[in-house]
C-alpha cells in the first residue's frame, strides 16, 4: 500500500471518531486535501517580487503587483471551470465579489470589506499550471503595517495547527535576518513538521544584481550557487534560483505589439542602442527619432525593465529569436523562470503525495494531541506507525538532517547520499545521477553499483553511527529503485 493510501485510511478512521466534535470538518476537509493538487505558497519580504513570481509561474498576469489592498490579503489560486473570486471573511460566509480584468490584471471589487476582514481570497481560473499545483500568495513580511506580515506568519507558521501550505517558495533578495527567522519558523526536525525539504529559495530581481547588464543573471547564478552551498542556508532551503521575476512574467504573457517596439529598438546600431539603454531616464527622454512614443517607452520599461529591453534588443537584433513565439522562449530561458518550474517539478510535484500525506498527518496528530476520544488512541498509534516506518520520511529525514549538518562525511560521499535519498529530484535518473535520456541496463547497472556502495558503508565498522543509520536508507532507496526498474522491463 502506497505512502498515500496508508494516510488515507488512517484518515477514515478517524473521522468517523471525531464526528460531532469541532474538529470533523477540518479532518474532513484534510482528508479531500490528499486527492486535490499540491498547495505550494509563494513568500518573501516586501517588494521581492512575489505577485510578479506568482503570474509567471501560472503564465497569466492575475496577481496585482501594485500596493493596493488585495495585496495585503493571503490570495488562493486554483483551477476551475469558471473564473470566480471568493472572499473568506473572518465573520460570516464566503462571498462571492466581483472583479474586472484590465491588461490581463485582476482588479478586484471587495465590496466593502476592508482588507483586515478578510481571511483570504480564493480566485478560480481555468489554467493548465494550476491544474497540478494552487499557488498562494502572501503578504511581504516586514512589511509597514504589521497586521499584513501577521497574515503570511499566521498562514506558514502557525503556533497551533498545521500550514495549509505543503511547500514554500520563499523570495530572497539577499539573506535578511528576518528571512532566517520566518523559514526557521516555518521548519521543524520532525518529519512531520515543514522542513528544508520542502522549501526551495529564489533569489528574485536578480538582473538588479549586474544593474541591468546583459551578464546580470551569470552574476546571479555565481551568487545563487554560494548562497546553496552556505550552512545557514541549507538548513532553510533545498535549493537557491536566480529569477529575474519581470523578465519571466513579461516573457509568458509577452505581445506581438511589444516585439514590434523593441525591434525599433533592436534596428540601431549597436553603440546607439547601448547608449539609449545606458539608463531609464535616457530611454525614455533621448533619441525622438526611434519612432517610439512616450507611453509606449514607459510601457516597455514598466513589462521589461532596462535588463529585459536590452536582453530582447540583442536577441532579435542577433537574430537568435525572429517571432514572438521565439523571443518568449529564449526570455523565459534566460529569466530562470524554466529552471525554477524544473526545480518545483522535481523537488515538489514528483514529491506531492509524501509532502501532501505529510500535511495531512501533521493536522492529524495535531487532533489527537489536543482532543482525546473513544478510539484517538488507535488512531495515534496509526499515525505514529506511518511516520515510523514510511521509506520516504525516513528519507526526508537523513536529507534534513544532512541540511542541518548532522551528518557529515567525505564531499563526494555527502553528496552521492543526498542524491540517492531524492535530494536533488526523485526520478531513478536524478538519484542515480544519470542523464536524463538514460534508459534500460545503464539504469539497473548504476543502481546495483549504487546498492552494493552503500551496503559496503552500512557494514563497516569504521562508519559513524549517523552515517550507518542513513546509509541503511539508502540501501533501502536503492532497493526501490531496482524493484522498481524490475517492474518496467
Amino acid at each position: 500500500m502506497s505512502l498515500i493510501d496508508r494516510t488515507r485510511m488512517v484518515l477514515d478512521h478517524a473521522v468517523p471518531v471525531y464526528r460531532g466534535t469541532e474538529h470533523a470538518a477540518r479532518l474532513t476537509a484534510v482528508r479531500e486535501r490528499l486527492d486535490a493538487p499540491l498547495r505550494v505558497a509563494v513568500a518573501g519580504r516586501v517588494k521581492a517580487g512575489k505577485s510578479t513570481l506568482l503570474n509567471a509561474l501560472v503564465g497569466e498576469r492575475l496577481a496585482p503587483t501594485d500596493a493596493g489592498e488585495c495585496t495585503r490579503i493571503v490570495t488562493w489560486y486554483r483551477d476551475g471551470h469558471t473564473y470566480q473570486v471568493e472572499a473568506a471573511p473572518k465573520q460570516g460566509p464566503p462571498r462571492k465579489l466581483r472583479f474586472t480584468r484590465e491588461d490581463g490584471v485582476i482588479d478586484i471589487d471587495l465590496g466593502g470589506l476592508r482588507a483586515d476582514e478578510v481571511s483570504r481570497l480564493v480566485v478560480t481560473w481555468p489554467a493548465q499550471s494550476l491544474r497540478t499545483v494552487t499557488l498562494i500568495d502572501t503578504p511581504g513580511i516586514g512589511s509597514l503595517s504589521e497586521e499584513a506580515s501577521a497574515r503570511t506568519w499566521g498562514l506558514l507558521a502557525p503556533d497551533d495547527e498545521e500550514t495549509p501550505a505543503d511547500a514554500v517558495v520563499y523570495l530572497l533578495r539577499h539573506l535578511h535576518a528576518g528571512d532566517v527567522e520566518f523559514l526557521r519558523a516555518f521548519h521543524d526536525t520532525e518529519v512531520s513538521r515543514p522542513s528544508p525539504v520542502n522549501a526551495i529559495g529564489v533569489l528574485s530581481r536578480a538582473d538588479e544584481i549586474g544593474v541591468g547588464r546583459l551578464d546580470s543573471m551569470a552574476s546571479a547564478r555565481r551568487i545563487a550557487a554560494r548562497l546553496g552551498t552556505d550552512t545557514n542556508v541549507r538548513r532553510l532551503v533545498q535549493s537557491v534560483v536566480p529569477v529575474a521575476g519581470l523578465l519571466a512574467e513579461t516573457a509568458v504573457t509577452l505581445t506581438e505589439t511589444e516585439v514590434g517596439h523593441l525591434r525599433r529598438v533592436a534596428g540601431l546600431p549597436v553603440r546607439q542602442a547601448e547608449e539609449l539603454l545606458l539608463s531609464a531616464d535616457r530611454f525614455l527622454n533621448s533619441m525622438p527619432e526611434l519612432g517610439l512614443t512616450g507611453l509606449e517607452r514607459e510601457a516597455l520599461l514598466a513589462r521589461f525593465g532596462v535588463f529585459g529591453v536590452r536582453l530582447a534588443g540583442t536577441l532579435l537584433r542577433r537574430e537568435v529569436a525572429t517571432t514572438a513565439t521565439e523571443l518568449s522562449r529564449e526570455l523565459a530561458e534566460r529569466s530562470g523562470l524554466n529552471e525554477l518550474r524544473e526545480i518545483i517539478g522535481s523537488l515538489f510535484l514528483e514529491r506531492s503525495d509524501v509532502l501532501k500525506s505529510r500535511s495531512a498527518l501533521l493536522a492529524l496528530a495535531e487532533t489527537t494531541r489536543v482532543c482525546a476520544r473513544p478510539g484517538s488512541e488507535a488512531v495515534a498509534a496509526a499515525v505514529e506507525e506511518i511516520l515510523a516506518s514510511a521509506h520516504p520520511f525516513n528519507e526526508l529525514r537523513v536529507l534534513s538532517s544532512l541540511r542541518a549538518g548532522w551528518i557529515t562525511g567525505k564531499p563526494d560521499v555527502v553528496t552521492d547520499l543526498e542524491h540517492l535519498i531524492g535530494g536533488a529530484g526523485s526520478s531513478v535518473n536524478d538519484r542515480l545521477r544519470l542523464p536524463a535520456d538514460t534508459t534500460g541496463t545503464a539504469r539497473s547497472t548504476a543502481a546495483r553499483d549504487a546498492l552494493a556502495r552503500w551496503q559496503r558503508r552500512a557494514e563497516n565498522p569504521m562508519t559513524s553511527y549517523e552515517m550507518t543509520v542513513a546509509a541503511r536508507v539508502a540501501v533501502r532507496s536503492c532497493e526501490g529503485m531496482l524493484a522498481a526498474l524490475e517492474r518496467v522491463r
